[in-house]
């Protein structure tokens, strides 16, 4: 029953517009995450993070100000 139930989503959300078949998909990425432990990063994050390192690599900083002030925001 279920797997018929999981037929009939996979089908609609083929006519769902893009947003929504990307955030069904990432749900179902996290879901699988959840189910064995390893996260598989996105093209997009995997670009992202390659951003941070060479930010870093070049010393680029947030300064202790910008942060301080993101904390109280947070209440952090």
């Amino acid at each position: 029953m279920v797997a018929k139930v999981l037929k009939q989503l996979i089908a609609q959300a083929e006519s769902w517009p893009e947003a929504d078949q990307v955030e069904l998909a990432e749900y179902a990425r996290e879901i699988e995450a959840r189910r064995t432990g390893v996260y598989v990063m996105s093209d997009e994050e995997r670009a992202a993070v390659r951003k941070g390192l060479a930010q870093a690599d070049r010393g680029e900083f947030v300064s202790d100000d910008v942060v301080a002030e993101a904390d109280k925001r947070h209440d952090l």
